[in-house]
C-alpha cells in the first residue's frame, strides 16, 4: 500500500519501465518461453485491468518502457499497489520480485519503478508529451503485431509513422528511448521485407546505429543490438553490393559473438547471423575463406540449438545454403550432400507457412545442383516437387516471390541443358520474365534476371520480338543501381560489374535491323554518371517560361545533388561509431534529395510539352539536332558483331554500317598491344612508378622520353592499319567521303567518333596506312573529334548560347616543377609563347605560373576566363576517377573539385598534359578521364592526350594550334577568345608536327596521342 503525501498537494502515481527476465541457467534448463503481454489490475480508470504489450528484446528478456498513470488523487485519495517496497521516504520505489511459475525449473523475475510526482512539480507539457509518446509507442507496437498477422502494408506504414513521431517527441536520455528505437528498427525491417525500399532500410540502419550508440558497452543487451544492426547492413549489402556494408555487417556480428559467453541462450542465433554475413560476402567475392568460416560458425550454431527450438529449421536452412555455395566453388560431392540433408531436415521440421516456401525453394536449388552434376532422375523429380509445393504456399507479392521465380527459371534451364526439351526453355524464359517484372526484388537482383532473360532470348530465339523489351528493362535497372542517391564514386563502383549490357543490347538491335533502337540503348546505358552530371546542369530556360518556381526548385536540388554526390565521404571500419552515424545521416539526406529530384521530374513531365524532360532522348529527337559540319559515328563492338551507326543532319533515320571484318577480340588485342608498348616505354605511367629522365634527354609528361619506347614489331603501325582497313575506311566509304586536297583551300568535313567498350581506347582519329607507296589515313578525309555520347553534341546544337563577353578570354598556367613529378621546363616556354600571341592579338589573358597559383586560385581564374590552357603533369586515378588530377606546385587540382565549380561560360580547355583522355578498362563506357570530366564541368571543347607527350612536341603543337585560331579570327574580338575552330586548329597543328617527322613508331607515338573532344 502506498499512500500519498499527507499534505493537500495533488500527486500522480506512475508505473514505469517494466522488465521481465529469465534468470534460470540455460545449461540446466532449455525449455522455451515466450511472453507477449502483461496485465495490470486494480486501476480505478480501468476496473477490468489494462493489457500491456511487451517487446521481445531477446529470448530471455521482455520489456515495456514508458509509464502508466495509476491514479490521479487529490486530498486523501489512495493508490492501492500490491507491491513490496524496497525504498521509502522518497518519490520513487524500485520494485523487483520473482514471478511465480507453474514450472518450478523456470525462473522469471519482474522489475519496475513506482513514481509519485506532485502536480506542482511537474511541467504539464512534459507530462503531456510523455503520455503522447507512450500512446504513439503503443499504437506502433499494436500495428506491428497486426501487420505480422495480416500482412497489410498500411499497418506497417502507420506503425513507422507513429514510432518516428514518438522518437522525435521523446526527450534525449529518456529510458523509453531504447525500446522505442528497437521497435522502430523492427517496424522498418518488416516493412522493408515486403517493399524492398532502399530508404526504409537506410532508416532502419540509422535507428539501430543510434541504439548501439546509446547502449553502454558492458550492457547485456549490447550483443543483441549489434546483431540486429549487423543483419541490417547485410541486407543492404545483398541489395546494393557495397563492400563497405559487408565489412560493417561482419565486424558487428563478430563483436556480438565475442561478447556472448559460452552457454548463453542467444549464442546460436549470433553464430548463425555471423555465418550469414560471411556467406553473403563469399557470394560476391568467391573467396573460399569466407564460406569456410561461415560454415564453421553455422555448424556450431546448429549444434548448440535444441531440435525442438523454433529457430532450428532456419539455422539448418542457412547452413545448407552455405554448403551449397561452397559446392558451386569446389564441386565437392560431400558439400552438396550436406546441403540437401540440411535443407531436407529444415523442411521436415517447419510448419506450413510462407517461410516453408523459402525452405522448399532452397531444397529444390540444392537438388538441382546435384542433378546437374549426376543426372539423377530422383533428384530432378524431388526438386520439381519441392518447387511446386513452394509455389503453392507463397502468396502473391510476398518478399520471397522474386527468389522463387528466379530459382524456378534457373532449374528449368538446367533441365533444358540435360533434356533439350524446348518446353523447359520456354518455362525458363517465362519465369525469368516474371521475375524481372515481379513487384518485389531489388534493382540489382532484377537487373541480373532481366539480363539473363534477354541473353537467353538472343541466344535461343534470335528473332523474338521480346528481345528488345527485355534489354530495355535490363538497362532501366542499370540506371536504378547507379542512382543519384549514391556518391559518384559509389555509382562508378556499381557500374564496374555491369558494363557491356548496353553494347549487347545495341548488337541485338542491329541484328534485328533496328539501328534506331541500338542508338537509344547506347545512349541510355553508357556514360550514365557523365549523363547524370550533364542533366544536373541542363539549362532550364524553357521550363522557367512555363513555371519559374518549379525551375528554381529543380536548379536548387540539382546543385545540392551535384555537390553531395562528389563530396560525401565513404564510411570505413576504422571510423568511430559516431563518425559512421554522421555519414549514414548524410546518406539519408542524400537519398531524400534524390527522392525530391524524382518528384520534381514527375511534376515537370506532367506539364504538356515536357513529357520527356531529362529522359534519354529517342532516336528521332537526337536526329533533329545534329551539327551540319559532319556526321556523328557511333561504333558498337560486341562478341557477336561490330557495327557503326552514322547520324547525319537532315536525315530521319540512322545509317547502320556493318563492320564484319572487325571483332571484340581484335579490339581487345589492339588495346592490350598498345598498353604493353606504352607501359614498356614509360608512356603510360601508374601512381607509384619511379619518375626519371636521363641527363641530356628532353622530358616527357609525365615519365620517360618518347625515343626510349621499346619496339615490338611496329605495334602502332599494325593497330592503325587494322583500324583503317576494318573500321574507318568502310565507314568513310559508306558516307561517300573522299580525300580533301589540303592545297586546294577546301575545308574538310568534321566527323565525331563515339566509340564504345574496348574501342574507346583505340586511336580512330589516326587510323591509316603510313608506309608503302600509297599511304592514306583518316586525316586526309576529315577533321576528327570524339564525344562520350551523341546527346552531348545534340544538346550543344540545341542549346547553343554565346559566351558572356565579360569573361571571354584565356587563362594560362604552367607547372614545371610540381612536387613528386619530373621537371618539365618546356611548359614555361610554351605558356610564354602563347601569352605573347595573346597580347599581339589583343586577347584578354591571364598567366600565373608555378607556386604563384593554388588549386583554389586556379578554379577562380577558370570561372573568370572562358578558356584555359593547363601545361602541367596530370594523373589518372583508376580506383577513384574523381581523384584524377592536375599536379600543381601548391597541391593537386582534382576532377571532383572542378565539377563543383560554376563554369557556365566555359569554352575551351587545352590540357597540355599526359593521359588526359585515358579511360579505365573496368569502366570503358563511363568516360572516366579528365577530358570528359572537363566536358562535364561545362567546357564545350577539350584538347587532351591519350598517353604521354614529349615536352618539345607539346610546345610545337600548342604554338601551331593558337596561331591557327588567331589567323582565322573574324572581325574585332573585343579582347575575347573563341575556341569554335579548335578541332580544325588541332588537326592543323598535328599535321604540321606529323609532316616534320618520319613514319617510324617513335614518330607516330609523338603525334597520335593528341585528341579533340566536344563541339
Amino acid at each position: 500500500m502506498a499512500e500519498p503525501n499527507a499534505s493537500n498537494v495533488q500527486t500522480r502515481f506512475f508505473l514505469k519501465d517494466i522488465v521481465l527476465e529469465r534468470t534460470d541457467k540455460l545449461v540446466e534448463y532449455r525449455k522455451l518461453l515466450n511472453v507477449t503481454e502483461i496485465w495490470v489490475s486494480g486501476i480505478p480508470a480501468s476496473p477490468k485491468g489494462k493489457c500491456l504489450v511487451l517487446t521481445n528484446v531477446s529470448s530471455r528478456r521482455w520489456e515495456r518502457w514508458g509509464s502508466i498513470e495509476l491514479v490521479k488523487s487529490g486530498g486523501r485519495g489512495w493508490a492501492r499497489l500490491h507491491l513490496q517496497e524496497r525504498r521509502r521516504g522518497e518519490s520513487w520505489v524500485l520494485f523487483r520480485e520473482e514471478v511465480k511459475m507453474c514450472d518450478p525449473q523456470m525462473c522469471l523475475t519482474m522489475s519496475c519503478e513506482i513514481v509519485e510526482k506532485p502536480l506542482s512539480g511537474m511541467r504539464d507539457t512534459e507530462g503531456v508529451a510523455l503520455i503522447a509518446v507512450e500512446r504513439l509507442s503503443n499504437l506502433g507496437i499494436a500495428l506491428i503485431l497486426r501487420f505480422e498477422r495480416t500482412g497489410d502494408l498500411s499497418d506497417s506504414s502507420r506503425a513507422i509513422k507513429a514510432l518516428e513521431l514518438a522518437r522525435n517527441m521523446i526527450p534525449q536520455g529518456h529510458p523509453s528511448l531504447f525500446s522505442l528505437l528497437s521497435n522502430l528498427g523492427r517496424a522498418l525491417e518488416i516493412h522493408f521485407d515486403r517493399t524492398w525500399e532502399r530508404s526504409v532500410l537506410a532508416k532502419c540502419i540509422s535507428a539501430r546505429q543510434k541504439l548501439v550508440e546509446l547502449t553502454p558497452e558492458d550492457d547485456e543487451e549490447m550483443p543483441t543490438f549489434l546483431l540486429d544492426l549487423g543483419a541490417t547492413f547485410r541486407r543492404r549489402f545483398e541489395q546494393d553490393g557495397n563492400p563497405t556494408d559487408s565489412d560493417e555487417s561482419i565486424t558487428l556480428q563478430l563483436k556480438a559473438v565475442k561478447l556472448t559467453p559460452e552457454g548463453h541462450a542467444d549464442l546460436p542465433d549470433r553464430l548463425d547471423a555471423l555465418g550469414n554475413a560471411l556467406s553473403a560476402r563469399f557470394d560476391m567475392t568467391r573467396e573460399r575463406s569466407y564460406i569456410d568460416a561461415a560454415i564453421a560458425y553455422q555448424q556450431k550454431g546448429v549444434k548448440l540449438t535444441p531440435p525442438n527450438h523454433s529457430s532450428f529449421p532456419g539455422r539448418l536452412l542457412n547452413l545448407g545454403t552455405s554448403f551449397m555455395r561452397r559446392f558451386e566453388l569446389t564441386k565437392n560431392p560431400s558439400d552438396i550432400d550436406n546441403a540437401i540433408a540440411a535443407h531436407t531436415k529444415a523442411v521436415d521440421l517447419s510448419p506450413e507457412d510462407p517461410l516453408l516456401s523459402t525452405m522448399l525453394g532452397n531444397l529444390a536449388i540444392s537438388l538441382m545442383c546435384r542433378f546437374e552434376q549426376t543426372g539423377s532422375a530422383s533428384d530432378l523429380a524431388a526438386a520439381e516437387a519441392a518447387h511446386q509445393r513452394s509455389v503453392d504456399l507463397i502468396p502473391d507479392g510476398h518478399g520471397s516471390q522474386f527468389a522463387l521465380l528466379r530459382n524456378i527459371a534457373n532449374a528449368s534451364y538446367v533441365r533444358f541443358n540435360k533434356s533439350g526439351d524446348s518446353r523447359d526453355l520456354e518455362k525458363c524464359i517465362s519465369q525469368y520474365e516474371s521475375a524481372a517484372t515481379c513487384r518485389v526484388g531489388t534493382p540489382y537482383l532484377k537487373l541480373k534476371v532481366a539480363a539473363r532473360w534477354a541473353r537467353l532470348l538472343r541466344r535461343h530465339c534470335p528473332h523474338s520480338p521480346q528481345i528488345l523489351p527485355a534489354f530495355d528493362m535490363a538497362l532501366g535497372f542499370v540506371a536504378l543501381i547507379a542512382g543519384l542517391e549514391q556518391t559518384v564514386q559509389g555509382r562508378y563502383s556499381r557500374l564496374e560489374s555491369e558494363s557491356g549490357i548496353a553494347l549487347e543490347a545495341a548488337a541485338a538491335a542491329c541484328s534485328l535491323d533496328r539501328p534506331d533502337k541500338a542508338l537509344e540503348f547506347l545512349e541510355q546505358g553508357r556514360c550514365l554518371v557523365w549523363s547524370q552530371l550533364n542533366n544536373l546542369r541542363t539549362p532550364l530556360d524553357e521550363l522557367r517560361i512555363v513555371d519559374s518556381s518549379l525551375a528554381d526548385r529543380v536548379a536548387d536540388i540539382s546543385k545540392q545533388l551535384e555537390n553531395t554526390g562528389s563530396s560525401r565521404a565513404t564510411p570505413h571500419i576504422s571510423m568511430s561509431l559516431s563518425e559512421r552515424i554522421a555519414l549514414e545521416d548524410e546518406s539519408q539526406s542524400h537519398l531524400k534529395l534524390a527522392q525530391q529530384w524524382d518528384d520534381l521530374l514527375q511534376t515537370a513531365r506532367a506539364i504538356p510539352g515536357f513529357e520527356n524532360f531529362l529522359k534519354p532522348s529517342p532516336s528521332s529527337a537526337l536526329l533533329r539536332h545534329l551539327p551540319h559540319a559532319g556526321p556523328i559515328v557511333v561504333i558498337n563492338v560486341d562478341e557477336g558483331r561490330c557495327d557503326a551507326i552514322a547520324l547525319l543532319a537532315g536525315q530521319t533515320e540512322p545509317l547502320q554500317i556493318p563492320l564484319p571484318n572487325f571483332s571484340l577480340d581484335k579490339a581487345k588485342k589492339h588495346r592490350t598491344d598498345l598498353k604493353i608498348l606504352l607501359r614498356s616505354g614509360g608512356l603510360r605511367a601508374r601512381e607509384g612508378e619511379a619518375s626519371s629522365v636521363p641527363e641530356g634527354e628532353p622530358a616527357a609528361r609525365p615519365i620517360k622520353p618518347l625515343n626510349r619506347a621499346k619496339r615490338d614489331g611496329d605495334v602502332v603501325q599494325r593497330v592503325l592499319c587494322s583500324l583503317w582497313n576494318d573500321v574507318v575506311k568502310p565507314i568513310l566509304d559508306a558516307l561517300a567521303f573522299s580525300p580533301v586536297d589540303s592545297s586546294s583551300g577546301d575545308v574538310p568535313p568534321r566527323i565525331w567518333w563515339c566509340p564504345t567498350g574496348a574501342m574507346s581506347f583505340l586511336p580512330l582519329h589516326a587510323a591509316g596506312i603510313y608506309t608503302g607507296s600509297s599511304p592514306q589515313s583518316v586525316l586526309d578525309y576529315a577533321v576528327s573529334s570524339y564525344t562520350p555520347t551523341v546527346t552531348a553534341i545534340s544538346n550543344r546544337v540545341k542549346n547553343h548560347r554565346a559566351i558572356d563577353k565579360s569573361v571571354s578570354g584565356l587563362f594560362l598556367t604552367s607547372q614545371p616543377n610540381a612536387p613528386g613529378a619530373t621537371s618539365i621546363p618546356g611548359t614555361t616556354k610554351e605558356v610564354g609563347s602563347i601569352l605573347s600571341m595573346c597580347r599581339e592579338n589583343g586577347t584578354r589573358v591571364l598567366k600565373v605560373e608555378g607556386g604563384d597559383v593554388t588549386a583554389g586560385d586556379c578554379l577562380k581564374h577558370m570561372e573568370n576566363y572562358s578558356s584555359v590552357h593547363l601545361a602541367c603533369h596530370a594523373s589518372q586515378d583508376a580506383a577513384d576517377p574523381l581523384h584524377s588530377r592536375f599536379l600543381l606546385h601548391n597541391g593537386p587540382l582534382d576532377l571532383a573539385t572542378i565539377l563543383q565549380s560554376n563554369l557556365k561560360n566555359a569554352d575551351l580547355a587545352f590540357l597540355s598534359a599526359c593521359q588526359t583522355s585515358t579511360g579505365e578498362e573496368k569502366l570503358s563506357d563511363e568516360a572516366v578521364h579528365l577530358a570528359a570530366g572537363m566536358l562535364a564541368a561545362g567546357y564545350r571543347r577539350v584538347v587532351g592526350t591519350m598517353w604521354s607527350i614529349g615536352d618539345q612536341p607539346a610546345q610545337e603543337v600548342a604554338s601551331s594550334f593558337y596561331e591557327y585560331l588567331w589567323s582565322r579570327k573574324e572581325g574585332d574580338s573585343d579582347g575575347g577568345f573563341d575556341g569554335t575552330l579548335s578541332a580544325y586548329a588541332l588537326h592543323h597543328a598535328v599535321q604540321q608536327l606529323r609532316h616534320r617527322l618520319d613514319n617510324s613508331e617513335s614518330s607516330l607515338l609523338t603525334w597520335v596521342p593528341y585528341v579533340h573532344f566536344g563541339y
